[in-house]
Order: structure tokens, then C-alpha cells, then sequence
């Protein structure tokens, strides 16, 4: 199938798809006319991509995994899986730490901004 059928079949840009190429997740054949052709398999292996990208996994690990998936969201044991997404989890719980950290300090700046507001409107009320 041409890279539009592939498109339209998992909903993903023909631009991505590319990218997919480039960083060696999923292959093609060239025609004799340089258009891409892959087999009916990349449909599920762009599949298993999305749903590992959406489980927070960058392409780098990405790509060290996928020969190790079974389906969507299953993966064989293959060496040097586990302390990859050990180390992937150990990043997002940063992650998530950090963003925590900064919805705290948010929310303290709202709040002390509204109170400070409050005071302006009490000191306006009183001006003659």
C-alpha cells in the first residue's frame, strides 16, 4: 500500500509516517517511481507505536522495544526491556514531580494574587 493508504488507515499524517521511517520504526519498499510501499503489517506496527507513544515512551526506546511487542499494549520479555522502561518510568515520576512542584507554586500565586486584589478593591471603596 502507498504512504496515503497507509494514512488513512491508522489516522496518522503522511508526514509522521515519514518520521517513522526516518527514525527506523517502520519500513518501505521503493517503487521503480521513488513512492513508498509498505506491507499490510505496518498497519499494525504504527499501531503499536501510537499506543506506545501514548504510554510516554520516546521513539529512542521506541524503536528498542517494538520488535519485543506482542500487541498493542503487551511486550515479550526481550533483554534490556525492562531497565529501559524502568529508567522511562523513573523520568515521567520527575516529570510528574515537576509539574506538581509547579501547580503548587501556581496556585499560591493565584491565590496570593487574588488576595491582593481584594485588598485594592477594599482600598478603592474607601477613597472619597
Amino acid at each position: 500500500m502507498l504512504i496515503g493508504e497507509l494514512s488513512r488507515r491508522v489516522g496518522v499524517s503522511e508526514r509522521l509516517l515519514r518520521y517513522y521511517e526516518r527514525m527506523e520504526l517502520i519500513r518501505s519498499e521503493r517503487r521503480t517511481n521513488g513512492y513508498r510501499e509498505y506491507d499490510d503489517e505496518t498497519v499494525e506496527t504504527v499501531r503499536r507505536i501510537r499506543a506506545l507513544l501514548a504510554a510516554g515512551l520516546p521513539t529512542r526506546i521506541i524503536r528498542q522495544v517494538l520488535p519485543c511487542t506482542h500487541d498493542a499494549a503487551t511486550l515479550r520479555p526481550c533483554p534490556g526491556v525492562l531497565p529501559s522502561l524502568r529508567d522511562q518510568l523513573d523520568v515521567l515520576d520527575q516529570r510528574a514531580a515537576d509539574l506538581e512542584t509547579a501547580r503548587s507554586l501556581l496556585r499560591r500565586t493565584i491565590a496570593a494574587t487574588e488576595n491582593s486584589a481584594g485588598r485594592d478593591r477594599t482600598a478603592d471603596a474607601h477613597v472619597p
